[in-house]
């Protein structure tokens, strides 16, 4: 394939939740993500959007991303990275799963969502290459039961510490 993390092959996935002056007392500020595959460190992709450059989560880019798509900006109403920050601050849970979705077949992840044709010249429509009607679950179940996922090695810490 012609992707830069080969997903048959162990991935390396690192999340940094940065703050707005690097220390832990400060503001979350941005959320960046990272790959490390075979001893490579593979950078996040920049959005190909127009009108939506990044490479990470920070406030600015939800709201522009959410302005050019049309959509309503939850992460706003519910208050940014400020209120995600406050969040991490109390304690959450990590949850990973593998897992599909009978309301919108994942459409909404890879593929064309919402997928009401007329829409589809609209920005953020097209999600990516995946066709919709091979990601309903019924035939993932079928097709695909031996389906698996396998998480090892998490770690949190200090910036550059885990890696």
């Amino acid at each position: 394939a012609d992707f830069s993390v080969d997903t048959s092959k162990p991935i390396t996935v690192v999340t940094q939740f940065l703050t707005a002056d690097g220390t832990d007392k400060a503001e979350l500020a941005e959320i960046r993500r990272f790959y490390v595959q075979g001893g490579r460190v593979i950078a996040q992709a920049s959005s190909k959007v127009s009108g939506v450059p990044g490479d990470s989560i920070t406030d600015a880019f939800c709201e522009v991303q959410k302005r050019v798509f049309r959509e309503e900006n939850h992460h706003k109403d519910l208050g940014g990275l400020r209120a995600m920050g406050e969040a991490l601050d109390r304690g959450v849970v990590l949850a990973l799963s593998l897992w599909d979705d009978h309301a919108m077949q994942m459409r909404w992840l890879d593929s064309v969502w919402p997928t009401d044709p007329n829409l589809r010249g609209r920005p953020g429509v097209v999600r990516g290459p995946c066709r919709g009607d091979a990601s309903h679950p019924s035939r993932l179940r079928k097709e695909h039961r031996e389906a698996a996922v396998r998480y090892t090695n998490i770690r949190y810490g200090e910036i550059g510490s885990t890696t």
